[in-house]
């Protein structure tokens, strides 16, 4: 019986150090990044709120996980019909941060129906803090502060772009 503990300790223990050095090696490699990447190829992207009205963007595609690792980070600004489109190979949970982010921004969380599913509304730079989708989402789209509410976005607007999963319809 004691060398089966032994056994299971042993094991847990590496498992706790492979994980810690998973983490460093992650945490590493985030620090290496110093600067804003250079401009994103754009798409355009129109949001239809409830009443028919529609808002066209152009938004910057970070396709890559290098070009999603860095996102906004060290940017000073966001011009009002701009932002920058997160898509995921498959829905899953998101989980997003504002780590090296100076500017504010609204989240905007989007379904595989290309609907909105949340928004998170003036994040907060510079948080670590964990904005979470609260739901499997295909996409995020982060947008200057204060255009969520400016233009009346709610949970349930359609979403149009070539760079989402369905295309522009």
């Amino acid at each position: 019986m004691m060398k089966r503990v032994y056994q299971w300790g042993l094991l847990a223990g590496g498992l706790v150090l492979a994980g810690l050095a998973a983490a460093g090696g992650m945490v590493r490699a985030e620090e290496t990044v110093t600067e804003a990447q250079p401009p994103l190829p754009e798409v355009a992207l129109t949001i239809t709120d409830q009443t028919g009205r529609s808002h066209a963007f152009r938004v910057e595609v970070a396709s890559t996980p290098r070009q999603q690792e860095v996102g906004e980070m060290f940017r000073k600004e966001i011009k009002p019909d701009h932002g920058m489109l997160f898509v995921w190979p498959a829905p899953q949970e998101s989980a997003m941060w504002m780590r090296n982010t100076f500017i504010s921004l609204d989240m905007i969380f989007i379904d595989d129906q290309n609907r909105i599913h949340a928004i998170e509304e003036h994040t907060t730079p510079l948080s670590e803090g964990i904005i979470s989708s609260h739901g499997p989402v295909r996409a995020v789209l982060e947008l200057p502060a204060g255009t969520a509410e400016r233009l009346g976005l709610v949970v349930g607007n359609r979403i149009v772009s070539d760079a989402l999963p369905g295309g522009a319809h």
